[in-house]
């Protein structure tokens, strides 16, 4: 017999009748974990899955893992790069803090002033604006382009080549002047003296309305490219499934294909978003009177340039904060179809994290 079958005979309970020793008795009570790892070893590891024997074996002892102790895994650079990135953290905001040419009292002051809040109020009429009729205009160009019509694609193409290669301050300016090429915009019948409606240029193309229209075709631009993209990612296999199917093309464009594209679209589109609304800080040249041009107004008048400045950079970063939030959500949800689980929202993670430490400590006391 092998010594490893004799350390298992040793380790089993005697048979009746035959009283354990003394010595047989401690080994099996000292060491019930070795007992059941010899003796699957001299089984030859024939095991099930649960960790009994194969039908007909004999009873075995289980395996107690009571006494393991669980160490955690360590990251001592973990730990380091974290100290290091607090430790900058930190510096930065005591400058913030301790600085006092920041002049922390004059941003308070005019943060919430009527003048800057109406300013405010405009750079969020451009935005919303410009952005509705640019994404509005570039769905109905991206799907120009992805016509079998070589006039509507030859279009849509030259549309974009021409707005993406010139600067937006460019494109203002020249919409602000086009009075000086059209003195008269009118409607009517081409190639006739027949007019519905006719009016000055200057009237018609007031400092806001250059604004829009500069804003608006700029960002169709970028916008037609964005949702071609998005539409160009979908399968076109599910296209010919729905096909087969005898779906209808409207139904199979805005139930299967909007849908899809929508999660390619978003990032992008919201990129382009919280541009625009710095974007619209260029509309200063026009000597309109949103955010920038405003604050501009200000700090000439006071000559505190740099909290003035603050005041108009603090408020940006609350519309971008804001629209970001908009952007989290509406991308979790249409993430339902490509991921198994949604992920946590910031508050789902934080009540997990908080009852897990519960749970954590009342095991610790």
């Amino acid at each position: 017999m092998s010594s490893a079958t004799s350390r298992v005979a040793q380790a089993r309970p005697a048979p009746t009748g035959e009283p354990a020793t003394t010595a047989e008795a401690g080994a099996a009570a000292a060491a019930p974990g070795q007992a059941a790892t010899e003796t699957a070893s001299a089984a030859g590891g024939n095991l099930t899955s649960d960790g009994g024997l194969p039908p007909g074996g004999a009873p075995r002892l289980a395996a107690d893992y009571s006494s393991y102790r669980v160490v955690a895994a360590k990251h001592p650079w973990r730990w380091v790069g974290t100290a290091v990135v607090a430790l900058g953290v930190l510096a930065v905001a005591w400058s913030l803090a301790t600085n006092p040419r920041w002049e922390w009292g004059v941003v308070a002051q005019w943060f919430t002033a009527q003048s800057v809040v109406n300013g405010l109020v405009e750079t969020l009429k451009l935005t919303a604006i410009s952005g509705i009729l640019g994404f509005v205009l570039g769905f109905i160009l991206a799907l120009m382009r992805l016509s079998a019509s070589p006039l509507l694609v030859s279009v849509s193409w030259t549309f974009s080549w021409i707005f993406r290669s010139t600067p937006l301050l460019v494109q203002l300016l020249l919409w602000y002047n086009l009075g000086y090429l059209y003195e008269k915009i009118s409607l009517g019948i081409p190639f006739t003296d027949v007019r519905f409606f006719e009016v000055q240029t200057t009237t018609l193309i007031s400092q806001f309305a250059a604004a829009v229209l500069g804003l608006t075709l700029n960002q169709a631009a970028y916008s037609a490219e964005i949702i071609r993209g998005g539409i160009l990612s979908v399968d076109q296999g599910q296209l010919e499934a729905a096909a087969a199917l005898g779906i209808p093309t409207w139904r199979r464009s805005t139930r299967i294909v909007l849908p899809q594209a929508m999660r390619a679209i978003l990032p992008t589109a919201f990129n382009e978003i919280i541009g625009l609304v710095k974007g619209t800080s260029i509309v200063y040249v026009l000597a309109y009177s949103e955010l920038f041009y405003t604050v501009q107004v200000i700090y000439n008048r006071t000559q505190q340039v740099l909290p003035l400045l603050l005041v108009a950079t603090l408020w940006y970063v609350v519309i971008t904060s804001v629209l970001s939030v908009f952007q989290y959500y509406i991308e979790r949800h249409y993430s339902k179809g490509a991921v198994r689980n949604l992920p946590l929202t910031p508050l789902q993670k934080a009540r997990k994290f908080f009852a897990t430490h519960a749970v954590t400590n009342r095991k610790s006391l």
